[in-house]
């Protein structure tokens, strides 16, 4: 049975696709249920979508697994006739692939689908008018709702002690001085709510809500911190639920917090940050 192709998928998809373009070539881009919150869309779905995507040359993706899975006791999950590409389902698994046969891995915007972005961008598929809202985060949101969304978090929990260790092990490189300047900029409640772990202010998290944290990176000198032992402190100290990664929660956290800052800040912090980190930092 063909899949029915969705302008508010598509349109879902070629933002995000957008949004974690780093550069020349394709990137790792990894969807979430909460990328389709509101949506009855399944990993299926997913993929059929993505496919149709690359076969009509909007995006430049890259599948790993056997993309042609063909498998005489399932059934095809995909048409060939619609997008000459097929992925074996299990009997009775309504809700997607078989993960061995098929994954998408990375993508990037082609000219082509750049231009289809434009379009959308410009006229939003009316599905995403109606319904339950699909997350976007947005200069107007509360900050910890912002990094939410965009690191494929569920929590605003996890969103906090996230982004209280990324701004830790920023701060760790810094000058007291420099650290200075950015919590004066970083004024704005982390989130509107009645919830008293959550109202802190952002300056609060940049600074560490644990005293004798915030006290011992004020005595020591700036720490020199390469590209993977910030990358391994994340991953290590950060509580990383599964349904994301290092890479796509730095970006998240990047990008919030450069909503909040002065251009002089965020050049000022880009001079301490360290190869790999500070690429992420400049595209965030």
């Amino acid at each position: 049975m063909p899949i029915d192709i969705r302008d508010d998928v598509v349109y879902i998809m070629l933002k995000k696709i957008d949004e974690c373009d780093r550069g020349p070539g394709p990137d790792e881009v990894n969807f979430s249920e909460t990328d389709f919150a509101g949506l009855k869309i399944t990993p299926k779905d997913v993929l059929g979508h993505l496919d149709y995507l690359n076969q009509r040359q909007y995006i430049n993706a890259e599948f790993t697994g056997n993309a042609y899975g063909n498998q005489e006791d399932v059934p095809d999950a995909v048409a060939p006739k619609e997008f000459d590409f097929r992925i074996a389902n299990s009997f009775g698994a309504a809700d997607g692939p078989l993960p061995h046969l098929i994954s998408f891995k990375k993508a990037e915007l082609t000219e082509k689908g750049r231009q289809m972005l434009d379009e959308m961008n410009a006229d939003p598929p009316k599905a995403l008018e109606s319904g339950p809202a699909v997350p976007i985060a947005d200069k107007d949101s509360p900050f910890l709702e912002r990094v939410m969304v965009k690191a494929n978090l569920t929590d605003l929990y996890d969103a906090r002690d996230i982004t209280e260790v990324v701004f830790r092990t920023m701060r760790d490189m810094m000058t007291n001085e420099a650290v200075d300047r950015v919590a004066e900029e970083l004024h704005e409640p982390m989130e509107p709510t009645d919830e008293k772990a959550l109202q802190n202010e952002v300056a609060d998290l940049w600074i560490d809500t644990n005293p004798l944290v915030r006290f011992l990176s004020r005595v020591r000198p700036p720490l020199i911190i390469k590209e993977d032992t910030f990358l391994f402190r994340i991953r290590q100290e950060a509580g990383i639920p599964q349904e994301t990664d290092v890479d796509t929660v730095l970006k998240a956290v990047f990008s919030a917090a450069k909503d909040e800052l002065s251009e002089d800040r965020i050049k000022e912090i880009a001079e301490f940050l360290p190869g790999k980190i500070r690429q992420m930092w400049d595209h965030a």
